[in-house]
């Protein structure tokens, strides 16, 4: 009966273990498996504005490359980004696009009317 406690006992141990590594595996790679993300952005889609100066801040996490209508912007560590841009008269499509260092990209499309 004392053996079949001890093995029992190293089992549930070894499982504990094992499963402490994975979960700790995936928190350390989980912006490898996300990719990269666009959020947070201050726009909103199909919205009418009345001022012909437009202010785009948002977060593009896990991002090393983004561009802004065609044109890279800078981001800082965390990946904020806070640009400014000139809006045409009438229709107008913003369009951001994020790159990770592993390829993977997002991309948003915001609709505006001026």
């Amino acid at each position: 009966m004392n053996q079949d406690v001890k093995k029992i006992l190293k089992i549930v141990t070894f499982f504990v273990f094992f499963l402490f590594i994975v979960i700790y595996a995936f928190f350390r790679s989980r912006d490898l498996i996300l990719g990269v993300q666009i959020k947070n952005v201050n726009i909103v889609d199909g919205a009418k504005v009345t001022n012909s100066i437009l202010r785009v801040t948002g977060n593009a996490k896990n991002a090393i490359n983004l561009t802004l209508n065609g044109r890279e912007i800078s981001i800082d560590q965390e990946g904020n980004f806070n640009e400014t841009i000139a809006l045409l008269g009438g229709y107008n499509i913003i369009n951001i696009k994020a790159k990770d260092k592993f390829g993977y990209s997002d991309e948003k499309n915001y609709k505006l009317i001026y």
